[in-house]
């Protein structure tokens, strides 16, 4: 997911917790705490810095957003509470807890996937069926913001509930993406699907030989084709991923991608990301 949903987590997570015997000392520490865990994961952005080596596609969204390194930003972001507090909550262990796993899980949900059992896999893990941008996320937090006005309970029950809806909507989004992607399987080599930002609506992508279609479908409506691409399978791509070290880690990284050998360039790009012509993850070397 983006930054911004990220933070709208870390708050929705922090307005479910039971705050009502708490100072505001304590409940200001709660709320860094919620949105620092709901952040940390993405700490790997920084790999960029000293990445010479073409690996930052595979370093991003890898180690740090591993299932296994739940517990361990939980416990950092608590012993930090220790420090900071002088004493003992075990809300600032579970909250954290919470938020590392909301963070890294969510982000299975959509085309860009995470290293969720590294170091023992690497396998990019991603089920194509949430967009990176969610509206319908916003939209839900949204209201139960602006309903806490309305809201006759106690505040951490409606954030409680706005949780509630949200599985639900991921729920009912990624069954029917399953379906979808279920009803494409058999007509396909390789399929993959990357949502879009309409509720319900999906990019479908099938490779079928050197044939990639590209698909704007949903389960109440008919397919509409967008795009029909030629991959140059059987092309040598030793110097490509030689010169250019990112591609090698974008063909590594991608369910599979479409390979470009024309007069001008030789490359591969991602079709998930595939808009206006062109694809976002595209890399490639100038023919001399």
């Amino acid at each position: 997911m983006d930054t911004i949903t990220h933070t709208l987590f870390g708050m929705t997570i922090y307005g479910a917790v039971d705050k009502r015997n708490d100072d505001k000392k304590t409940k200001i520490a709660l709320f860094v705490s919620a949105v620092t865990a709901s952040q940390i994961p993405d700490s790997d952005v920084i790999s960029q810095l000293w990445d010479t080596e073409g690996l930052y596609q595979m370093w991003h969204r890898g180690f740090t957003h591993s299932l296994f390194m739940v517990p361990i930003w939980a416990l950092l972001l608590f012993l930090v509470s220790i420090l900071i507090l002088k004493k003992k909550d075990w809300r600032f262990l579970w909250v954290p807890l919470i938020g590392t796993f909301v963070h890294s899980t969510s982000d299975l949900f959509n085309a860009w996937g995470t290293g969720y059992l590294e170091p023992f896999s690497t396998t990019r893990i991603t089920f194509g069926t949430i967009s990176i941008v969610d509206f319908m996320i916003w939209f839900i937090i949204g209201v139960g913001f602006l309903a806490r006005r309305l809201w006759n309970r106690e505040r951490h029950q409606l954030y409680r509930l706005v949780w509630l809806l949200i599985i639900f909507h991921v729920t009912i989004q990624t069954f029917q993406g399953y379906l979808l992607y279920k009803s494409y399987e058999d007509k396909y080599d390789q399929v993959a699907l990357s949502a879009s930002f309409i509720p319900w609506h999906y990019s479908v992508i099938g490779k079928l030989d050197d044939t990639v279609m590209i698909f704007d479908d949903s389960l109440f409506t008919s397919p509409t084709l967008q795009y029909s691409l030629i991959s140059a399978e059987g092309t040598e791509l030793d110097e490509l991923f030689s010169r250019v070290p990112e591609a090698k880690t974008l063909y590594e990284w991608s369910p599979f991608v479409v390979i470009v050998d024309d007069e001008e360039r030789l490359g591969i790009y991602d079709p998930r990301f595939y808009r206006n012509g062109q694809s976002f993850l595209f890399e490639f070397l100038e023919k001399d």
